[in-house]
Formats: C-alpha cells, sequence, structure tokens
C-alpha cells in the first residue's frame, strides 16, 4: 500500500510524535509498503528514505507558543501531492488545519484519522478536573465535541493508542473509533540495558550517594506534562527521603520548568536524548519512571520505561493509565502534587525485589511498534478489500 500521512505535529526535534513517524517509516518500508509524510516545515524540502519512503516539507508558518512546530496554512500544496502521489489510504493525525486539508482533498482513498493529540483531556479535563465531574466538563464543552464528531466522523476510521480513548471517543458520538495499541522499539529497550555507572553518575548529578533512588522524568516542557506537580511531588519526597529525580526534555515553558526547580540539587534537568540506544540506558538504569500528564494518547514513555524494567509512578487517567498494574504501578489523582508524593512515598515502601520482579515480567511481555504497525496495515489492507469488494 501506498500511506500518505498528513501530519500536522511531527517536527524534527520533536517528541512521541516523530518516535512514532520515524518507526513507520522504517517498519512500513521492511513491510513492503511505500510511506509517504506530508508535514509543516520552515521551507519546502524532500527527505528521502528506503523503498521510496519521504517525508515531504510543505513550507509553512510555526505555531507562535512552539516554533519547532509548522502548521498547515494553504491547503493547494498538499492537494498537488495527495495528486500526484494518489494514496491507498490518506492519514491526518491531528483534529486541527492538517485534518481539515486532508478532509478536503477531492481523491479516492481510505482516510484514517490518527489521535496523536487529546485536547480535551490537555484542557479540558486539565483546567476543570476537581472543579467538576467529567460529565459536567463534557456537556459544558459539547461545542467541542460536536466539531471532533464532524471531523472525525468525515474519515473511515479513527485510529486510538488506547483503549480509553477509544472508549470515550465512541461513548462521545464518534464512529469507527479503532483501538490499535501502541508498542516500543523492538531490541532497543530491555532490562539488560541497566548499568550501575550510569545510574551513580546520575545520582552524583543530584548530590546524592548511589544508595539513594532515582527517579526519571520525560517529556516536554508543556503544560498538559504538569511537570511542576512532578518537581512539587519529588521535592516533598526528597524532604524526607534520599531521593533524586532526572528530567529529560525541553520546550516552550523550559524557563518556567526551570524557575520551578528553584535550584533544588536533587532535581536535575536535562536535554532530549535523540540516540535511542544512549536513551535505553539511562531509562534502565533508572529505578522507576515518574510521570506527570493524564492527556496522553500512546503512553509511549512509559511502554519504554516498563519495557526497560521500570515500575511507574503515573497519574490515574490518560493513556498511561491503561499500562499500570498494581504489581509494578503506584497511580495518583492527576495534577496534585501531595498525591503523586504519597504514590512515590508508596512506591519506596514496597518490597524491592518483588517490585523488581513485577516489572522485569512486564518488560518480557512488552508490545512492539512491529506488532502495532503489522496491526494497522493489516485494518487498512482488510478495509480497501472490503470496498473494493462492494464496488
Amino acid at each position: 500500500m501506498k500511506i500518505v500521512d498528513v501530519c500536522e505535529f511531527y517536527a524534527p526535534e520533536g517528541g512521541g510524535v516523530r518516535t512514532y513517524i520515524h518507526a513507520k517509516l522504517a517498519i512500513g518500508a521492511r513491510l513492503g509498503h511505500q510511506i509517504i509524510v506530508i508535514a509543516p516545515g520552515n521551507r519546502a524540502e524532500v527527505v528521502e528514505y528506503e523503498n521510496g519512503c519521504r517525508i515531504i516539507y510543505v513550507k509553512a508558518p510555526a505555531l507562535p507558543f512552539d516554533k519547532k512546530y509548522g502548521m498547515f496554512w494553504d491547503a493547494a500544496p498538499v492537494h498537488a501531492i495527495l495528486d500526484a502521489e494518489q494514496p491507498d489510504v490518506l492519514e491526518a493525525s491531528s483534529p486541527w488545519r492538517g485534518a481539515w486539508v486532508a478532509r478536503s482533498w477531492q481523491g479516492q482513498a481510505l482516510r484514517s484519522m490518527f489521535m496523536h493529540h487529546d485536547p480535551i483531556s490537555a484542557w479540558a479535563y486539565r483546567w476543570f478536573d476537581g472543579v467538576a465531574t467529567r460529565d459536567v466538563i463534557d456537556r459544558q464543552f459539547e461545542w467541542f465535541w460536536r466539531y471532533l464528531r464532524r471531523m472525525c466522523n468525515s474519515f473511515d476510521f479513527t485510529i486510538c493508542a488506547s483503549p480509553s480513548l477509544q472508549k470515550r471517543l465512541t461513548g462521545g458520538g464518534i464512529r469507527g473509533a479503532v483501538n490499535i495499541p501502541m508498542g516500543v522499539d523492538a531490541g532497543v529497550f530491555s532490562p539488560a540495558r541497566r548499568h550501575m555507572s550510569v545510574r551513580r553518575d546520575l545520582l552524583a548529578r543530584c548530590s546524592l550517594p548511589d544508595t539513594a533512588t532515582l527517579l526519571l522524568g520525560i517529556g516536554r516542557h508543556t503544560p498538559e506534562k504538569r511537570w511542576p506537580c512532578v518537581i512539587d511531588a519529588v521535592a516533598r519526597v526528597a524532604a524526607k527521603r534520599p531521593v533524586g529525580l532526572v528530567l529529560i526534555g525541553n520546550g516552550h515553558q523550559q524557563a518556567s520548568v526551570i524557575e520551578h526547580v528553584s535550584g533544588n540539587p536533587h532535581i536535575q534537568l536535562l536535554e532530549p536524548v535523540r540516540n535511542r540506544t544512549a536513551l535505553a540506558t539511562i531509562m534502565a538504569s533508572c529505578d522507576a519512571l515518574v510521570h506527570g500528564s493524564s492527556a496522553e494518547t500512546f503512553g509511549l514513555v512509559a511502554s519504554e520505561a516498563l519495557a526497560s524494567g521500570l515500575p511507574l509512578i503515573i497519574p490515574n487517567g490518560g493513556a498511561v493509565a491503561d499500562i499500570a498494574h498494581p504489581d509494578f504501578s503506584e497511580t495518583y489523582t492527576p495534577g496534585n502534587a501531595h498525591a503523586a508524593a504519597d504514590a512515590i512515598m508508596r512506591l519506596l515502601d514496597r518490597e524491592g525485589d518483588q517490585l523488581q520482579s513485577a516489572a522485569h515480567r512486564a518488560a518480557a511481555t512488552a508490545r512492539t511498534l512491529d506488532d502495532h504497525f503489522a496491526a494497522l496495515f493489516q485494518t487498512y489492507a482488510q478495509a480497501i478489500s472490503e470496498k473494493r469488494e462492494a464496488a
């Protein structure tokens, strides 16, 4: 199949979407498919990959609040590419301008909306959780649900990488919502990558001895990631127990995150690690992952951490909550630093060998991105076959 993804949230220095797109290019080529990604960029450019796969950048304005990312403005150049490529499957991967551009193309193709972003969780729930119930919030944001229904129901599928998101979208009246669970890079993330020297060096950065507990956070510095909540929680615990936090990432709220750390020597910020093997080594060398966002659509970082043998301290909402299990996780109310600190303390008080064994058993059965893409492409191939038979 030829699959063209109009991917508004792809950027060369992006996070989870970038990881996902590069995996799709590589695995798609290996499975005999041609993957073409159309992304907004600061100039028109084509980057070639194997098997005819490529990323085609369309010159577009940058997002004002995060200039690493762009926004499709003029539909004409995207439509011209689609006219030339004539894909079997047309994907849109955000419910914003990129989806409108893909939706308005007049060609014949199976159409799929891939929910890389969960706007209701990222904004509405984050703003009003604790003030009103989810049902009340959904009713107040019915205008946005109408928008999502109009957009998503114009596609053949709405692909969700977590069962909780599929359930919410289906309950909100979106037809064709399909859950195809995410996975991790095969052979990259593993408990075997744990290195005590790496762990010791990271703890030393946190001004702590190697007898302390090393927590890891990974993600962009944006509001929905809720890093101030995580930082406050770790600071509360670090006042009582020897605990350090290494937080990997950057973003348009980096200055605010740095200010929130307020010079705490036990909390250290690191730039994003692009080398996947190096990142996997850091992951496996920490003692647990602590996460703040309840607006994840993939839970990719949590899945990678679990595949690395790490126990999880995560919010009880969003895709990360779908990954949690009492054997190797502690959960807390999203955005509540006191609850997050309590969750960290509960994890620290558990029997270490049992916790590690449970996390390692989960790592041994981790779903891979190969599994995810095989299921995704099979879903598309079957739908195309059914359409042809019906015709």
